[in-house]
């Protein structure tokens, strides 16, 4: 087979891209790179946005210098010294790493009186502050020219790590390199890394987590979803880790807040970090998410949620060490069902698949060939697609995956640093540690073998051709092998003691031999099985990211002529999105408004969780002092807002902003029928969900006031 010649690809595929860029930019469908904006000018100005959309194309200036990558989701500035607005659920396990049965922060809410009163973030919560997004191309894929598979994956992730090596040499930078477009583009990213993040202002759960899982996903919401932090950095500017001594970070800019909302068909435009997106993706992959991948992870999840719940309710100390776990795995079921569900209303396995058919049938030459032979190395990862799926998820225990993260650790501090597996050099072993000292706050190990019988108990039932002989000797083939395994392990190990772990860490960063205990020799028994199979998968993934720009070539011009969108899949980078405040209309003869308001807050109230209102709260409703926050046209306070705006896992905490670039809104959710848009955007039912500033505001002056926070904020 012929290799692929990587420039010319990309710069047919660039040219394909611009060019249906014209076609497609008045969709409300996209996640834009901010350089490609001043090409979608007029769109942008038709639609209502009164600034200049050539300034957003820099995405290390205002606005979007003040949109940053908070934890797993997406914050904002909001002061000149640090303050950072993001989701109550972004938050939730700095507010949970706060909590105790006793102090539980959780549900009472916290707000510092002052700045020593601010609480430190779990160790390993990250702000990043995006500062260059360079064209790297040329660089990482002039090394992999000629290669194929595994010697393909090589060169780029040597080339990657060379990149990333240079670029760090700056303190306090956090540096990654990202593909776009499926392999055809490759971009260096550069971000000040800010590692004292501090807790400020939380609302009680009963606000800031309203309707819990029952609403989540789901229209109408009455949720007040959102935090604030502070980011420190030392005394000298630079980022640090905590300490007493450190000060406020003083961003480049921050957003300002603004005091009128928006009704519906007000333009509106959202900036954030979002995760992955699939929609790119061949109709193989469509049909295998609809027919296996998506029942069977939320088969996995309800199992190991009713593991947790089960314990929470025999024991407070359990509920709260998992409560942020809980939380993330519920998200997870609950997206994984909304997933499926919106797939199959779409139609969109069968959608794509007729796509695939025609874009084929104008295919031909070396761009045919490639995708035959890529579609060759999706069936055999399908091969082994249940034994990754659940392997995967032992990142779900505590004392376990220390266990394996210090052995792969120690094995790789024997490498020079380049040559390390990425997670295990020297940039990441202040992560690494942030993670392990906090794990005894996470961890029970009653509910760790639990979680465990889930798993391992699933993997003994698979059939041979995917069974590891290391993890058989490990468990045993039988359900009372695995329970004598696990009993043995857990009741001897010492790993869920702080003073032990990092002792394990010295020991491992300086490649030396590990302590002796039952769990550090079980993952040295268990590491190399994980290390072959990462060789099988990057042989895989060589391959992937060779071929998938041929698909892709085929799709844009295929897409070109259907005047749909081009833009690349989301990689976590930032991307913005814009469109308009829109109703929803899911069903026959059903309508949704697309603004609520503190009246739905008191209709669903029962007193009982998830639905019980906070006292202060209902009084305050009932006294109906909402001043300038009250809306003027309804005469009352709003809550949440719906938009068309394009979203995905990862936007959580995004900045809405109205056609002047001020804040008007804070995304958390997507309604029931959107969810499945990390695959197929689908614009009858795509809806993005937002807390209004204004009962932010509101919440801060006459509910839970803290009216030192809001002068700092400009209010």
């Amino acid at each position: 087979m012929k290799p692929n010649r990587p420039a010319a690809l990309l710069a047919r595929l660039s040219l394909a891209c611009l060019a249906s860029l014209a076609a497609t930019a008045h969709a409300d469908e996209g996640m834009w790179m901010p350089s490609q904006l001043p090409r979608i000018a007029d769109a942008l100005r038709e639609a209502g946005y009164a600034g200049d959309p050539a300034a957003l194309a820099d995405l290390t200036a205002a606005p979007l210098n003040a949109v940053v990558r908070a934890g797993g989701g997406t914050g904002a500035f909001v002061s000149a010294d640090g303050l950072v607005l993001t989701n109550h659920h972004v938050a939730y396990g700095v507010i949970q790493y706060n909590s105790t049965p006793q102090r539980n922060l959780i549900d009472a809410g916290y707000i510092a009186a002052d700045r020593a009163a601010e609480l430190p973030a779990n160790p390993d919560f990250r702000i990043l502050v995006t500062v260059g997004f360079d064209d790297v191309t040329a660089q990482v894929l002039g090394a992999a020219r000629g290669k194929t598979g595994r010697a393909y994956h090589d060169a780029v992730d040597a080339a990657s790590k060379r990149i990333v090596a240079e670029c760090e040499r700056e303190e306090g930078v956090r540096c990654s390199v990202v593909n776009m477009y499926n392999g055809a583009e490759f971009h260096r990213v550069r971000q000040l890394e800010l590692r004292d993040v501090r807790l400020v202002y939380a609302p009680p759960r009963a606000i800031g987590n309203y309707g819990d899982e029952i609403d989540n996903f789901m229209w109408p919401r009455h949720t007040g979803d959102f935090t604030i932090l502070r980011a420190y950095v030392g005394r000298d500017g630079k980022p640090a880790a905590y300490s007493p001594d450190n000060v406020p970070y003083n961003p480049p800019s921050h957003l300002r807040i603004a005091r009128e909302g928006l009704r519906e068909g007000d333009f509106a435009m959202l900036a954030g970090y979002p995760g992955i997106t699939y929609r790119h993706r061949t109709a193989a992959e469509f049909a295998e998410q609809v027919e296996w991948t998506l029942p069977s992870r939320v088969a996995v999840l309800d199992e190991l949620i009713g593991v947790i719940e089960e314990a929470g309710r025999q024991d407070p100390e359990a509920r709260t060490r998992y409560a942020s776990q809980l939380q993330s795995l519920k998200n997870n079921r609950k997206r994984a069902a909304g997933e499926l569900d919106g797939l199959r209303r779409s139609d969109a396995v069968r959608r794509r698949a007729e796509d695939e058919r025609q874009l084929l049938a104008a295919t031909s030459g070396a761009v045919a060939r490639d995708i035959a032979a890529l579609r060759k190395v999706l069936e055999r990862a399908s091969a082994v697609r249940e034994r990754d799926l659940l392997l995967g998820l032992l990142g779900q225990t505590q004392v376990l995956r220390s266990a394996l993260t210090l052995e792969r650790l120690r094995i790789e501090a024997g490498k020079p640093d380049a040559e390390r597996e990425s997670g295990y050099q020297q940039r990441d072993l202040a992560l690494i540690e942030g993670t392990l000292r906090q794990v005894q706050r996470r961890y029970d190990p009653k509910v760790e073998q639990a979680l465990l019988r889930v798993l391992l108990g699933r993997y003994q039932q698979l059939p041979d051709a995917q069974r590891l002989p290391e993890f058989d000797a490990a468990f045993g083939r039988t359900p009372a092998e695995l329970d004598a395994a696990l009993a043995r392990l857990y009741g001897a190990t010492r790993l869920g003691e702080e003073a032990v772990r990092l002792a394990a860490l010295e020991a491992a960063r300086n490649g030396q031999p590990l302590p002796e205990d039952p769990l550090l020799a079980l993952a040295a028994q268990l590491v190399p099985a994980q290390m072959r199979l990462e060789d099988e998968r990057k042989a895989r993934d060589g391959e992937l990211l060779r071929l998938r720009p041929a698909y892709m070539r085929a799709l844009i011009a295929w897409r070109q002529q259907q005047g749909r969108a081009v833009y690349p899949d989301a990689n976590g980078t930032l991307r913005v999105s814009y469109g308009r405040v829109q109703a929803l209309q899911p069903r026959d003869a059903v309508s949704f408004a697309p603004v609520t308001t503190v009246a739905g807050i008191v209709e669903k109230h029962t007193g009982l969780a998830p639905f019980d209102a906070p006292q202060p709260l209902l009084e305050a409703i009932a006294r109906g002092d909402f001043g300038d926050t009250a809306d003027p046209v309804l005469g009352t306070q709003t809550v949440d807002f719906l938009t068309n705006l394009d979203t995905t896992g990862g936007n959580s905490g995004s900045p809405v902003l109205n056609a002047r670039g001020e804040l008007v809104g804070l995304n958390f959710d997507s309604n029931w029928e959107a969810v499945s848009a990390s695959w197929w955007f689908d614009p009858r039912y795509k809806r993005a969900i937002h807390v209004d500033m204004r009962y932010m505001r509101w919440l801060m002056e006459k509910v839970y006031p803290a009216p030192h926070v809001l002068r700092e904020m400009g209010l």
